[in-house]
């Protein structure tokens, strides 16, 4: 019996009718999830013949009322996204008896920030930590209207070229292509695809003994630090020594990057070591055919993998780039693996067997683009109703400096005309 409903592409989760009923049962109010129709309630209380003491007491217990009904609805449903939509090692890690959440994009641990609307102490409540007090905040901007503040904006990256779109639409930027320096050699290989996340961690664990065997250190990009601790394990069974390099593991950061090159090296690492890292090669490593990049599952986001491609074959020093997929893996269950399946049965491909074909490539990269189209249509909407909120805010502005105008006028004119009554 399904007792709630998960959208996992737009990330929000919604309880059944069996769920809400389950709930009510256990709890004492039969209910619990009925808000009172607020506005009617209170029009029949001012309609009503009493006094107008009583008038107000009854409409702060209705206010009340429904504040608390409110609160304990968006309770549950903070605690539904907390346990189905959140995962440890993942989104966040807990380390020091706090939960800390995890930058998707880099990687790394983001000090200080917390989960709004009781989403933290939720998850708090999951991992049977310590329950923090909500934090109140008093004014929000979004990145997009906080860059466009400035009268003049510029960048530089080496991932822009797919945010083109993106950065025209927010900003009215162009992207224009610089020439590298050296012409790039390194070999960046068509994706090697699976039915299971088992068969494909198989087979990148044999890729990286071979290599490492063939004298090239070996970086290995992983989405999470859930599966940058799986793999370690997977290699300490096989006495293959490496380096993990992830958010509980920062403090190590410059120290791992810095043998990361050397002849033999194994590091497994999130999003941390696939941006704004130079890995520099060791003796006889370009002989050997520089550094090897695996990925072991596609991002949402086509920029971060293009990232991770990128620490191998700087300043025109050879290299190699390869990405394991399995259908299993996030990206491939929720926007591609229909096609690709079918396509794999088609050819008649079983379990254990694997399939790389430019066209597979090309599919894969249709599901990303379909998860950026996505993330970018929500950020238009969220925009679109900052924007109608802030016009809002600017009238009240408006309207509060009018009336205190007019106040300030009216208390000059009222002690004018005292003092001249005084006077006479």
């Amino acid at each position: 019996e399904l007792l709630f409903h998960i959208d996992e592409k737009n990330k929000s989760v919604d309880l059944t009718d069996k769920g809400i009923s389950m709930i009510t049962r256990a709890g004492e109010d039969p209910e619990f999830f009925v808000l009172p129709d607020i506005s009617t309630r209170l029009a029949e209380v001012e309609n009503a013949e009493m006094p107008q003491e009583e008038k107000l007491h009854q409409k702060e217990a209705l206010l009340n009322e429904y504040s608390t009904k409110a609160d304990r609805i968006h309770s549950v449903q903070q605690l539904l996204k907390a346990y189905s939509l959140f995962e440890k090692d993942v989104e966040y890690v807990v380390m020091d008896g706090a939960v800390k959440i995890v930058d998707e994009q880099t990687g790394r641990i983001l000090d200080g920030r917390r989960y709004s609307d009781g989403l933290h102490q939720a998850i708090e409540a999951k991992e049977n930590v310590k329950i923090e007090a909500a934090t109140q905040t008093y004014a929000t901007v979004t990145l997009q209207n906080y860059f466009r503040m400035y009268h003049k904006l510029a960048g530089m990256t080496g991932t822009a070229e797919t945010e083109a779109a993106e950065l025209w639409s927010i900003y009215k930027l162009d992207v224009v292509n610089v020439p590298t320096n050296i012409p790039v050699i390194r070999k960046d290989q068509q994706d090697l695809v699976y039915k299971t996340r088992k068969e494909k961690f198989k087979s990148v664990i044999d890729e990286i003994e071979a290599l490492r065997n063939a004298g090239r250190p070996v970086l290995v990009g992983t989405t999470s630090v859930e599966v940058s601790e799986l793999l370690s394990r997977m290699l300490q069974v096989k006495k293959i020594p490496h380096n993990v390099l992830n958010a509980k593991q920062h403090s190590r950061e410059a120290q791992i990057v810095a043998e990361a090159g050397l002849a033999g090296a194994v590091t497994i690492a999130t999003n941390m070591a696939g941006r704004g890292t130079d890995i520099k090669l060791g003796p006889g490593v370009k002989e050997a055919g520089g550094l090897a990049i695996i990925g072991t599952e596609r991002h949402e986001s086509r920029r971060v993998d293009r990232q991770l491609r990128g620490r191998a074959g700087r300043q025109g020093d050879p290299g190699t780039s390869q990405f394991y997929v399995s259908l299993e893996d996030d990206l491939m269950r929720m926007f591609g693996s229909e096609r690709i399946a079918g396509l794999m049965d088609r050819f008649g491909y079983k379990e254990g067997e694997v399939i790389q074909h430019s066209m597979i490539t090309k599919s894969i990269e249709r599901a990303q683009r379909k998860v950026e189209e996505n993330n970018f249509g929500i950020r238009k909407r969220i925009r679109f109703l900052i924007g109608c909120t802030q016009k809002l805010l600017k009238i009240i502005r408006h309207t509060k400096k009018a009336l205190k105008c007019r106040l300030f006028l009216y208390s000059k004119i009222s002690v004018k005309h005292k003092v001249s009554r005084l006077k006479m």
